[in-house]
C-alpha cells in the first residue's frame, strides 16, 4: 500500500529514509546513547525491508522489465487499501495523547483520501483505468487481510500499538523509495511513483510520524511494547505480502 503525497521539488534520501540516528546524551550523563523506540521497531522490520527491495516488483519498476498488468493491479489495489488506511489513521489519532498527535493523524489520513484523488487523476489515467474500472475490481485477498488487521488492531489496542501498526506504511515506503530513486527507471510511469516517496514532502509526513513514535515510546511498558513490537513486524511482512500479491495479479480463489 502506499500513502502517496504530491512529489515536491527534487526527491532526496531524507533522514526519515535513513532510519533513526540515537538520541544525544544529556550533558553530565554516562554511557551510550538511549535508543529511540523507532530504532528497537526498526529490528523488527529490517529483514523483511531487505526482502522487499529484493521482490522481483520493486527490482522490475527499476529495470523496467515490470509488466504494467501487475503495476495496474497494484494501484488498483491500493485505491481499496487507502480507504481502510484512512480510517485506521483517524481512529488512532482518536487515542493519541496529545492534541498535537491527534491532529497530525487526521491531516494524514485526510491526505491518504487526496491520495485516492490524485491517483484517478494520474496513474489511473497514465494506465488506460478509470475509477469505474477500478470500483469494479474486487477487493483482493491479501488487501482485506491487511486492512482487517490494521483496523483491528487500531480499534482494539492502545494508541502506541496502533501507531505501530500503522508505521510500516510510512517508513518501508520512504525507506523504498530513497533506494530506488537512485536507480531510476526507463518507464516514466513507475519514476513518477518513485520520485513521490523519495521525495521530500513525503520524507517530511514520515518524520512527522517517527517523531510521534519517540515521544511516545518512554511511556510504553514491557507487555505494551512487546505487542507493538509484533504489530509492526506484522504489518510489514504484509508490505511485502501486497506487492507481492500485485506481481500475481492476485483473485480469490472462489
Amino acid at each position: 500500500m502506499s500513502l502517496a503525497v504530491h512529489p515536491s521539488g527534487t526527491p532526496a534520501p531524507s533522514p526519515a529514509a535513513a532510519g533513526p540516528g540515537p538520541t544525544p546524551v544529556p550533558a553530565g550523563s554516562t554511557g551510550p546513547p538511549a535508543q529511540p523506540w523507532s530504532a528497537r521497531l526498526w529490528q523488527e522490520i529490517e529483514g523483511t525491508y531487505a526482502a522487499i527491495l529484493e521482490h522481483p516488483f520493486l527490482t522490475g519498476l527499476t529495470d523496467g522489465t515490470l509488466d504494467a498488468g501487475a503495476f495496474a493491479a497494484y494501484v488498483c489495489q491500493d485505491v481499496h487499501y487507502l480507504r481502510d488506511y484512512a480510517r485506521a489513521l483517524a481512529v488512532v489519532g482518536a487515542k493519541a495523547p496529545t492534541h498535537t498527535d491527534t491532529a497530525m493523524l487526521a491531516r494524514h489520513a485526510a491526505g491518504a483520501v487526496d491520495a485516492e484523488l490524485t491517483l484517478h487523476a494520474t496513474l489511473l489515467a497514465d494506465l488506460g483505468l478509470d475509477p469505474v474500472q477500478v470500483a469494479a475490481v474486487p477487493v483482493a485477498p491479501t488487501t482485506r487481510a491487511y486492512t482487517s488487521y490494521l483496523l483491528a488492531t487500531a480499534y482494539g489496542g492502545t494508541f502506541a500499538e496502533g501507531l505501530a501498526a500503522v508505521l510500516p506504511c510510512y517508513w518501508v515506503y520512504a525507506r523504498v523509495g530513497a533506494a530506488l530513486v537512485e536507480r531510476r527507471s526507463p518507464d516514466p510511469r513507475y519514476q513518477r511513483w518513485i520520485d513521490t516517496y523519495a521525495g521530500d514532502a513525503f520524507a517530511d509526513v514520515v518524520a512527522e510520524v517517527l517523531a510521534a513514535v519517540d515521544r511516545v515510546g518512554p511511556s510504553v511498558g514491557p507487555t505494551e511494547e512487546a505487542r507493538a513490537r509484533g504489530h509492526v513486524a506484522v504489518t510489514a511482512r504484509y508490505e511485502w505480502m501486497f506487492w507481492d500479491a500485485a506481481y500475481r495479479r492476485e483473485v480469490w480463489p472462489l
